[in-house]
């Protein structure tokens, strides 16, 4: 799907005058993270939309993917048969979830028409199983009870809180729910908000937590986020006015679930840092928090632990 959607994405500002799409852009830069009340939508017209898939897609894309790849590795064998984005705006989490179950169908919900559109069109002849459909996101907001996955993503902050509060409460009703932020103390604050709301319904979860028990970090101490490595199009460096080929996505998420699943016995928190003979790896258990170091005498775990990646699990600790 990288490629694919690379290539939807290639001719969508031909003909937008520079000056246009910076502006849009310059304006989603302050926006996308979230003030924007549920009935004023982020994107307003044409202009906006194709900056924003421009400018978003692509890192949306990743974080949404390694959200649900992460959860997928715990639920060996299961796939869901069917897929609802709430607030899925231009489709990134439709293609990142078709990335990893190539045979999902999915339904994309949003209440600003012009972003359905072109996610519409961006997703013809690709994601041919993928309905578009305007709705208000909010209080009122159903979801089916037969509704494999449930995928809320850079949403939260957009809402007020009795309208984040109705959409958790609707995604619990899937049998997998997924919910990504910014990687922000802000965005991991909704997050886990919204993980308590979803274990209090029954709901497990699955990713990044090895347990659905309270989160150990104390707030305003630290907060729980991962990164999605993003390699930028040409497109991308020429609206976001980077140079670098490749930028790191930050997200805080939770993956929760009715079905059988295996949680982590340990998740890598924070950067591997590697030292002489030795990895250092800051941990979230069921346990709590904890940092294990990995030696050279260990021989194999150590290789391991030496290729481990924040956001993994801890080699021989499963």
């Amino acid at each position: 799907m990288h490629e694919e959607l690379r290539g939807a994405l290639a001719g969508l500002l031909d003909g937008l005058p520079a000056k246009q799409a910076s502006a849009a852009v310059e304006r989603l830069i302050a926006n996308y993270r979230g003030r924007t009340p549920t009935d004023a939508p982020v994107l307003r017209d044409r202009a906006d939309v194709a900056a924003y898939a421009a400018y978003r897609m692509p890192a949306t894309f990743e974080a949404v993917r390694s959200a649900l790849a992460a959860f997928e590795e715990r639920v060996p064998g299961w796939a869901p048969g069917s897929h609802l984005d709430i607030g899925g705006g231009t489709g990134a989490a439709a293609w990142a979830a078709a990335d990893v179950w190539p045979e999902l169908r999915t339904t994309v919900l949003d209440w600003a028409e012009p972003a359905l559109a072109l996610g519409r069109e961006l997703a013809a002849g690709t994601l041919p199983d993928t309905r578009w459909q305007r709705q208000v996101i909010g209080e009122g907001l159903t979801v089916p009870e037969d509704t494999g996955l449930v995928t809320v993503s850079y949403v939260l902050g957009e809402l007020t809180g009795a309208d984040r509060e109705a959409v958790v409460a609707a995604a619990a009703r899937a049998r997998t729910a997924v919910l990504i932020e910014p990687g922000t103390p802000d965005g991991y604050a909704r997050i886990r908000v919204a993980r308590e709301q979803l274990v209090a319904t029954g709901m497990r979860v699955v990713a990044p937590c090895p347990h659905s028990a309270a989160c150990p970090i104390v707030p305003g101490e630290d907060w729980c986020h991962f990164s999605a490595r993003v390699n930028r199009s040409s497109l991308h460096r020429q609206v976001k006015g980077g140079s670098l080929p490749y930028e790191d996505e930050k997200f805080a998420y939770v993956a929760a679930t009715r079905v059988e699943a295996r949680p982590v016995a340990a998740r890598i928190v924070r950067k591997p840092q590697l030292r002489k003979g030795q990895v250092l790896l800051d941990v979230c258990t069921e346990d709590g928090l904890a940092r294990r170091t990995v030696t050279k005498r260990q021989g194999a775990v150590y290789r391991a632990a030496r290729d481990a990646a924040w956001g993994g699990t801890v080699p021989g600790g499963e």
